[in-house]
C-alpha cells in the first residue's frame, strides 16, 4: 500500500532571502522545490504539497496599496491570489519532471475560530524587511503592526489563528486516491469563519499538519533553510539532531530550545501530527528530504560531515517500517 507524505514548503523557499520575487526567480525556485518533491515520489510515496506565502502575500499587499485607481482587496483574497500564483508555478515545475497533469493545485479554504486569541495578537510576518524608520512610517500611515524579525529588519505582522478544518478535504482525498500529486492549503489556506472571510494568514506548517492528520498520512515533511534542527543554536555547545523521539522533541521544546519565531512552530506541528496518529515527522532542507525520509541514521546526534536531516518519530521503534 502506498504511503502518503505531506510536504510543507515555506514561502521563503519560493522567494529567497535577498530576492525581490521576480517571475524568473520564482520559476527557478519552484524548479528546485519540484526536484526535491520528485525525489520523495521516486522513493515510493504519494505526496501532498502545502506551501507558505509570507513574502508573496506581503508584496501583493504593497502592490494593492500603491494606487488609488483600483480598490485594494482584503488579506484573505490576497491569500487566494497567491494560491493561484504559487500553485501554478509548482504544478508546472512538477509536471515538467513527472508529466502533464500529474500535479493539481487545489484552491483551499481553511476554517478558523473567530474567538481565537491570535486575532488580538498579530504574530505572522509577511512581506519584505524594512529599516526601523520606514517600518514606523508604514505602521502609522497604514495601520500596520510591525515587529523585528530574526535580526534582519522589521516586517508587517498579521493575525495567525489555529486552522480548525479544511473545507475541500473530501475533494483533496479524492485527488490523492486518483494518484495525483496535490498542491493544497497554499499560504496555509484561505481563512474563513462561517460564511465570512477572516483577516489573517494561517501558518503553513500548522495547516500542513492538519491536512496530514485529516488524510491519515504517515509522514509530515517540514522543509526549512537548514539541514537539521539544532540544540543550543548559535552557542559553543551547538549540536545537530538526527533521529529523536517525540518525547525528546517535546522535552527540548519545553526547555526553550525552539523559539516561537523560528523552529518552534515546526516542532509543535510535528508533535501534534505524531500525537494524533502520524508515524514520522521530518525537518530538513529540500535536498535532504528523500534521504532523511529513508531513515539511514540511527543515533540521536549527527556526526561530523553527515548529510541528513532531523527525523522525529513517535518512538524509535517506528523507524523500522521505513528503513
Amino acid at each position: 500500500m502506498t504511503q502518503t507524505a505531506v510536504v510543507a514548503l515555506g514561502g521563503n523557499a519560493l522567494t529567497r532571502a535577498g530576492q525581490s520575487g521576480t517571475c524568473d526567480e520564482m520559476l527557478a525556485n519552484a524548479a528546485a522545490m519540484a526536484s526535491a518533491v520528485h525525489a520523495v515520489v521516486e522513493a515510493g510515496w504519494q505526496v501532498v504539497v502545502v506551501h507558505g506565502n509570507g513574502p508573496q502575500v506581503g508584496n501583493l499587499a504593497l502592490q494593492q496599496e500603491a494606487t488609488a485607481m483600483v480598490p485594494p482587496q482584503p488579506l484573505p483574497l490576497l491569500s487566494a491570489m497567491t494560491q493561484g500564483l504559487l500553485g501554478s508555478l509548482l504544478a508546472r515545475a512538477i509536471n515538467l519532471l513527472r508529466g502533464p497533469g500529474t500535479a493539481v493545485a487545489l484552491i483551499t479554504h481553511v476554517t478558523v475560530d473567530p474567538a481565537d486569541p491570535a486575532f488580538g495578537v498579530p504574530s505572522k510576518p509577511i512581506g519584505p524587511f524594512f529599516e526601523p524608520a520606514e517600518a514606523r512610517r508604514l505602521a502609522e500611515a497604514r495601520g500596520w503592526v510591525v515587529q523585528p524579525d530574526s535580526g534582519r529588519g522589521y516586517r508587517r505582522v498579521v493575525a495567525s489563528p489555529e486552522p480548525a478544518g479544511v473545507v475541500e478535504i473530501d475533494a483533496l482525498r479524492a485527488l490523492v486516491d486518483a494518484g495525483h500529486l496535490v498542491i493544497a492549503g497554499g499560504g496555509g489556506g484561505i481563512p474563513i469563519h462561517g460564511g465570512s472571510l477572516a483577516d489573517a494568514v494561517i501558518d503553513k506548517d500548522r495547516a500542513a499538519g492538519l491536512i496530514a492528520r485529516l488524510l491519515g498520512a504517515q509522514a509530515l515533511l517540514l522543509v526549512t533553510a537548514v539541514d537539521r534542527v539544532m540544540l543550543d543554536y548559535g552557542q559553543p555547545t551547538q549540536s545537530a539532531l538526527s533521529t529523536i523521539t517525540a518525547a525528546d522533541a517535546a522535552r527540548y521544546l519545553a526547555e526553550g530550545q525552539f523559539p516561537p519565531g523560528s523552529m518552534g512552530p515546526k516542532i509543535e506541528a510535528a508533535l501534534r501530527f505524531l500525537a494524533e496518529g502520524g508515524d514520522l515527522a521530518v525537518i530538513t532542507s529540500p535536498d535532504l528530504l528523500a534521504v532523511t525520509l529513508s531513515g539511514t541514521l540511527t543515533g540521536p546526534l549527527a556526526g561530523p560531515g553527515t548529510r541528513s536531516g532531523t527525523r522525529i518519530e513517535r518512538t524509535l521503534a517506528h523507524a523500522e517500517w521505513c528503513r
